[in-house]
């Protein structure tokens, strides 16, 4: 037997932690409601070879933005000691750690016997653009429900609490009420006394009289080696490399094994084609034949292989998340087959499913052989032997027993919105969302749920000193009658009642409604926030003149505020105003002026300029960009580009494809610009 603090564990137990790592300071969420879509950095309709039935799904279930959700921006890389809130589930065989403050995270598990950490366990917390609301960070296991993308609550607490099993088995219920959707979901994970699996029960609940699109997609993250393989109970796979969707064989494509990450130049994703029927399951082998494994019931049907590529921007992208030698890659479990589609749910139905997590060992000489199909069933005859899929079947059965179970104790709250729905719909006599497993108290409601009270219990909205930020978006259509009716009485109709009904109007596709509402807000209190909507509505009319002056003000009305900055930047750069950027830029607190995303926007309004010093001078600064996005090239582009033109000007030639080639022969990307996907971009792209 393993032991904990000198105490030997020989039956299962769920306790509390604190686990300590340096950690970059997450920030304030940003007040600006995201109207601009930002979540997702791929435009999947301009991508050649995905089907049409699951390019229509994509279109018709992913929204335009992610309201009433605000973004998390505001993170910097600076680091420093933090104890982490977290709560450990063990038994003799694993022992399982869970980030609750962040998404109720898999942190790490442990193979107890071997000593062998499962999962890829990052040394630091460090957040990245790359999830929903922008702020991301690598390692563990991460849940991630309602639309396309890394989990609106990846780093936002969920609700954690203790439930005893009829054995008295003690399991972790993480839960939350996902607010785009709609819905309640629960994670219910627990190591009986004796079992070589982490057993992880997954509930979604659709308490709405409409059908609706869902995903969920559990992203695991392990080590990667140099001999690390993949293996699924599959002979063919979609191939997703950001620039095309296509079919291939297992285990080769054009020659090269694609299951080994080590041959893998591009970033990009394999899905598993599992026939029907078949037990689902995934796993990551090292050299020796042994990893993770994650099996589950056939209601989770999609497997998914993500690796970043060997190129030097993914190479860049593992440091850039983590520390100078981490590499990882991800398995992952999803409803759909792929992540490019949702799987539908009726009205006033559920789903759920099983997972399981636990150490894989198979004869290496075999998974690492020629035979594909001799490999995966060799797995798969040992993942039998590891967890019996019938018995498996029966666990999931058994769970029905104690999923509605009330917790005997709360660990940690979660946000306030399950709360304030559970008292809206008491309010209307509408049936609970959820059983009373599932504890949305009181005490869960906080300063951005109590405008919302106010005008629940009151009938009005009340009011805020205008340079305070607004937080605590809300577009559910239940509550966008009730301020509309209030505003209309003549109840609350001040300047942040009608700054919040012109985000609802918005979200509602009522672009005039919503930009007669931010008027009304502007005539009683002139502030950044509706300046700066009204400013988004004259960018989608092409009103690039208006935009650029309503930008402007915005951003000397609130020059500390990093978004909006940032925004205004973009703005005056794209419609040709360098030179008003960088008047402005100059106008900036030093604390705004010197973040590395501003001074990317300065050096490329510089370029914009001719203002080659300018340009170098920033690029000598070697200025890190906090919140560079999955999938964005604006450094490496920028360094071409200067380069480019810098050459022209000084030999008079044209910027034509033999230049642009020479440029990338003589002048490639250095390591700590490049963030590109690939190490065989086209010879004349970014």
């Amino acid at each position: 037997m393993c032991s904990k603090k000198g105490v030997e564990i020989t039956m299962s137990e769920l306790r509390i932690e604190s686990w300590s790592m340096p950690a970059a300071d997450l920030g304030p969420e940003d007040p600006l409601p995201p109207l601009r879509g930002e979540g997702v950095f791929l435009d999947m309709e301009k991508i050649p070879g995905i089907p049409d039935e699951k390019l229509k799904s994509w279109v018709n279930g992913t929204p335009s933005n992610i309201l009433p959700y605000s973004r998390q921006n505001r993170f910097t890389r600076q680091r420093r000691p933090r104890d982490f809130r977290v709560a450990v589930l063990e038994n003799e065989f694993l022992r399982a750690t869970f980030l609750l403050e962040f998404g109720g995270r898999l942190w790490s598990l442990v193979h107890k016997p071997s000593g062998r950490e499962l999962l890829d366990v990052n040394p630091v917390f460090q957040p990245a653009n790359l999830a929903l609301r922008n702020a991301w960070f690598s390692g563990g296991v991460e849940w991630n429900i309602g639309i396309y993308g890394h989990s609106t609550f990846t780093c936002s607490p969920l609700f954690a609490a203790r439930v005893e099993g009829a054995d008295g088995t003690p399991i972790l219920r993480l839960y939350e009420w996902e607010r785009i959707r709609q819905v309640p979901f629960q994670i219910d994970a627990y190591l009986p006394d004796g079992s070589p699996v982490l057993f992880v029960r997954v509930r979604i609940v659709n308490p709405h009289d409409r059908r609706m699109p869902m995903y969920w997609w559990s992203n695991i993250a392990v080590p990667e080696t140099p001999d690390t393989r993949v293996l699924a109970p599959a002979d063919s796979t979609y191939r997703f490399d950001y620039r095309q969707f296509d079919v291939i064989s297992l285990p080769k494509a054009e020659g090269i094994d694609v299951t080994y990450p080590s041959n893998r130049t591009r970033a990009g994703d394999l899905f598993f084609h599992i026939p029907d029927g078949h037990r689902p399951w995934i796993t990551a082998l090292d050299g020796e034949g042994r990893g993770l494994v994650h099996v589950s019931t056939e209601r989770m049907m999609g497997r998914k292989f993500f690796c970043w590529g060997m190129g030097h921007g993914g190479r860049h992208w593992q440091e850039f998340l983590s520390e100078p030698g981490r590499t990882y890659i991800e398995i992952q479990a999803g409803l759909a087959e792929t992540q490019m589609e949702y799987s539908s749910m009726a009205a006033k139905t559920e789903r759920s499913w099983l997972e399981g997590y636990g150490l894989m060992e198979a004869a290496p000489n075999v998974v690492h052989g020629t035979d594909w199909t001799q490999a995966w069933q060799s797995v798969e005859d040992a993942l039998e032997q590891l967890i019996p899929r019938a018995a498996f079947d029966a666990e999931f059965k058994h769970g029905m027993e104690w999923a509605d179970k009330p917790p005997v104790e709360l660990l940690l709250r979660g946000s306030g919105w399950g709360a304030l729905e559970r008292l809206r719909r008491e309010a209307a006599g509408e049936p609970p969302f959820c059983s009373e497993g599932l504890v949305f108290d009181d005490e869960s409601l906080g300063e951005a749920q109590s405008p919302w009270l106010s005008l629940l219990h009151d009938g009005a909205f009340p009011a805020s000193e205008p340079d305070k930020e607004p937080r605590g978006f809300m577009v559910q259509a239940e509550w966008h009658t009730l301020l509309e009716d209030a505003v209309n009485a003549g109840r609350g109709a001040n300047w942040l009642a009608w700054l919040h009904l012109g985000v609802m109007r918005y979200d509602a596709g009522d672009r005039d409604g919503a930009r007669q509402a931010w008027e009304m807000s502007l005539e009683q209190a002139n502030t950044p926030w509706a300046t700066r909507n009204l400013a988004v509505l004259a960018w989608e009319g092409r009103r690039f003149n208006e935009a650029v002056e309503l930008y402007v003000a915005a951003c000397r009305m609130r020059p500390s505020l990093l978004p909006l900055a940032v925004e205004c930047g973009r703005t005056l750069i794209d419609v040709g105003r360098p030179r008003d950027w960088l008047e402005l830029v100059a106008e900036l607190p030093e604390a705004i002026r010197t973040v590395g995303r501003i001074r990317l926007l300065e050096a490329q309004a510089a370029l914009a300029m001719g203002d080659f010093e300018t340009v170098e001078d920033i690029f000598a600064e070697k200025p890190v960009v906090d919140d560079m996005r999955e999938g964005e090239k604006s450094l490496s582009h920028l360094w071409f580009d200067f380069h480019e033109q810098r050459l022209s000007a000084a030999e008079n030639v044209p910027i034509d494809d033999a230049l642009r080639a020479r440029v990338r022969r003589e002048f490639p990307v250095p390591k700590e610009f490049d963030f590109r996907m690939a190490s065989d971009e086209t010879a004349l792209s970014g």
